[in-house]
């Protein structure tokens, strides 16, 4: 197809940013939502790019990125989110955390509390939580992965069943309209699900960008998380899902 000059800046914009809403690329383009509905259309159909739930992305970045690019993507974001969930988090608790980008700028946020325990699969957060504030940390051993330096497995997911925790966090690699929490490695999805056993507060940190998003495989059910903490307000249908199954939403103030 011949490229209007929108269509090119449409197509810059997910070439830098990965996945974009609909309403980010209206407000970006300074063109109304039908606008932009147009524009995305013939590109969905020449197959440049997929279109998902309020959200569109080129093919090749359906998958996540490796971590330190996601570690970029959308950080405002997830400083915010994870601001506010740190804001539950008091001195002397236990907290347990998978692997992530968001749950490692959480961890960085945790630098500010005193006499935490923490229980993690992240090298990254336990690095950056051990030996100060008289914080105790325990990490899960298993198969390191080189991405993010974390570890899976039979192993951490047995380590980690020993702990009964405070605070049960997780970040989501997508948030499917029917079918849940999901993510894209059997791995991280099992030790996720069982991360959010473990806890009293079982807590998922996620930008808007996930939702919409349908991942491989499935972390678990809306009813099996009690707090959700996202950077913007979630749309009709999702919110609808959400008060359904009692799943409180925390939208985090960039």
């Amino acid at each position: 197809m011949q490229l209007s000059k929108r269509h090119s800046e449409i197509l810059r914009i997910l070439r830098e940013d990965g996945t974009c809403s609909i309403i980010d690329l209206s407000q970006r383009l300074s063109v109304s939502l039908e606008t932009i509905r147009r524009d995305v259309k013939p590109l969905a159909q020449s197959g440049e790019i997929l279109k998902m739930h309020g959200a569109v992305a080129l093919p090749y970045q359906m998958g996540e990125a490796p971590f330190e690019r996601r570690m970029r993507e959308n950080a405002e974001a997830k400083r915010a989110i994870a601001r506010q969930a740190a804001s539950h988090i008091q001195d002397g608790d236990t907290v347990m955390m998978d692997t992530g980008t968001t749950t490692s700028l959480l961890a960085r946020e945790l630098l500010k509390k005193r006499g935490l325990t923490i229980v993690t699969n992240s090298s990254d957060i336990a690095r950056t939580l051990a030996t100060v504030n008289g914080d105790t940390v325990f990490m899960a051993g298993g198969e390191l992965h080189g991405d993010n330096g974390a570890a899976f497995g039979p192993s951490a997911i047995e380590f980690i069943q020993r702990f009964k925790v405070h605070h049960a966090i997780i970040s989501i690699g997508a948030v499917d309209i029917e079918n849940g929490m999901m993510d894209y490695r059997l791995d991280e999805a099992e030790f996720a699900a069982t991360v959010l056993s473990r806890g009293d507060n079982a807590m998922i940190i996620s930008d808007h960008t996930k939702f919409g998003r349908s991942g491989l495989v499935k972390v678990c059910d809306y009813s099996d998380v009690d707090i959700l903490i996202t950077d913007r307000e979630p749309d009709a249908e999702f919110r609808a899902v959400f008060d359904e199954r009692d799943v409180k939403v925390e939208v985090a103030q960039t």
